[in-house]
């Protein structure tokens, strides 16, 4: 593998585009090839966005599959959902590493996908070798991968303490609740009357109960793991803040666990991994614990009265629950150090 790779983003103007360039900017291994988006811009990418005076001086340009300059090692595609299949392809062909930041290849069931999404999925031969990029549970499979589907910001909040837990044969996984709150950045850069100041803030409230599109990346990944199928009730809310998840997720015991048995459990599941810490300590993880940072916190509680595992997880929407996520799968397929850039 090279010391140094080159890498552009597609998308670069959205939420997840900006914080790839954020991180990107200081990437010891990493140097930005292009800045590609719908429109092209008319000012150089820190003069549309100074916070990055001086760190991304790169012109943003117009994306065309036809007309692409095959110059680069990775891609990002930070894109609708929907979208990235239809560029995906080329890219893979040219023999180019591709991290899809949308929901287009994370789920291997394209009935589902189809289900909930809403429309038809047209790159299935890339979908049978996309390998979902969450490195704590998937290293070695994204080491190998050419293409890896970077999950979802509410997945990577509820899986990540669930699993520790699969293989416990005291544990109910038939009636898994995940109560999830994200910031407004979760819904994206595009305007929407739901997510205007004046609808957010001093505001809080649920939405897409029993429809929202992570839920079949949930289940898909809960039923690979516990080689069984899993349904689950995932309800998210907004938060009128501009960034990060906190998830609470309760588990029914079928026979009783003592709170430092299951801590036990999850402590060395995750003993050796950089970017996900789990409390030892009786304070619970806030949000602000975690922003701007690539790390997820659990925390775990035994209810002996309802005979229930409560689980509490916080990260950043934008960088563990997404452009963190993708750089530290980036970093695991060319073979440099996985924290690189994000510590």
């Amino acid at each position: 593998m090279k010391n140094k790779i080159r890498v552009s983003i597609i998308g670069a103007r959205g939420y997840t585009g900006q914080e790839l360039v954020h991180i990107l900017a200081s990437h010891p291994y990493a140097e930005m090839g292009h800045l590609y988006a719908s429109e092209e811009g008319e000012h150089l990418f820190d003069e549309e966005f100074p916070r990055f005076a001086g760190r991304a001086s790169l012109k943003i340009e117009k994306w065309d599959l036809d007309k692409w300059k095959k110059d680069e090692d990775l891609f990002f595609l930070a894109l609708p959902h929907g979208v990235s299949m239809s560029v995906a392809p080329a890219l893979l062909k040219a023999g180019v590493k591709v991290v899809d930041l949308s929901a287009d290849y994370r789920i291997q069931d394209t009935q589902a996908f189809e289900k909930w999404y809403h429309t038809p999925h047209i790159d299935s031969a890339s979908l049978k070798k996309a390998v979902y990029g969450m490195p704590e549970l998937h290293r070695d499979e994204i080491k190998k991968a050419d293409l890896v589907a970077n999950p979802g910001c509410y997945p990577t909040s509820a899986l990540l303490p669930i699993a520790p837990l699969l293989k416990s044969k005291e544990i109910d996984f038939d009636s898994i609740i995940i109560d999830s709150k994200s910031g407004v950045s979760g819904a994206g850069r595009k305007a929407s009357l739901a997510t205007q100041f004046a609808e957010v803030t001093e505001n809080f409230k649920a939405y897409g109960i029993t429809t929202h599109r992570h839920t079949p990346e949930i289940e898909e990944q809960l039923s690979l793991g516990l080689e069984q199928k899993v349904e689950v009730n995932f309800t998210p809310h907004l938060l009128p803040i501009n960034r990060g998840i906190l998830s609470t997720i309760y588990l029914d015991l079928k026979k009783k666990l003592h709170q430092k048995e299951v801590l036990a459990r999850v402590s060395r599941f995750y003993e050796k991994e950089p970017f996900v810490r789990v409390r030892q300590y009786e304070k619970l993880p806030e949000i602000q614990d975690v922003v701007g940072t690539n790390y997820c916190d659990i925390a775990v509680r035994v209810d002996p009265r309802t005979e229930r595992i409560i689980l509490v997880a916080v990260i950043d929407n934008l960088v563990k629950g997404a452009s963190g996520q993708a750089v530290h799968n980036m970093n695991l397929m060319c073979g440099f150090d996985e924290t690189a850039g994000l510590i």
